[in-house]
């Protein structure tokens, strides 16, 4: 399939997740969103292409959450800041950063990644018949021990 279809396939099933879960949990969404949503979502499926499968799942994840929150930190100063749209506004929350980005949305970020990734790879997967998904969910022989103690 031409690489061009396939990423704006990929795209247009970024930006319209990420309209649905705003409209779900907000209530509302911006175009902007849409662009936001489908560029986050081409990137965080490029980090299986860049990065071997062998770097550990929650890397992947952080490294994800990076992606959107720098993203979103520049369509935020672009959308709100300089053009005055008032898409979104993190003012009032603690340990933000001129109200476009801050640590509580990093950590939902990690968890849309975290989708993302999974759901990036496994549409790759299905419709594109690239490499199926596996990954290293990087347990430590420390985390393994404290998982036989909790099962036992």
């Amino acid at each position: 399939m031409n690489q061009y279809i396939k990423y704006l396939l990929l795209f247009t099933s970024g930006g319209m997740l990420y309209n649905v879960i705003e409209i779900t949990f907000r209530g509302w969404t911006h175009w902007t969103m849409f662009i936001l949503g489908g560029l986050c979502f081409i990137l965080l499926g490029l980090i299986n292409e860049i990065l071997p499968w062998t770097v550990p799942l929650w890397q992947q994840v952080v490294a994800g959450a990076g992606i959107i929150t720098g993203l979103e930190f520049v369509t935020g100063c672009i959308v709100n800041l300089w053009l005055g749209w008032a898409v979104w506004d993190y003012s009032q929350m603690s340990g933000n950063l001129l109200g476009q980005i801050c640590p509580q949305f990093f950590l939902l970020w990690l968890l849309v990644s975290l989708v993302g990734i999974v759901l990036d790879d496994y549409l790759r997967f299905i419709f594109f018949e690239e490499e199926q998904p596996h990954y290293n969910i990087g347990l430590t022989r420390y985390s393994k021990k404290v998982i036989w103690l909790v099962k036992r």
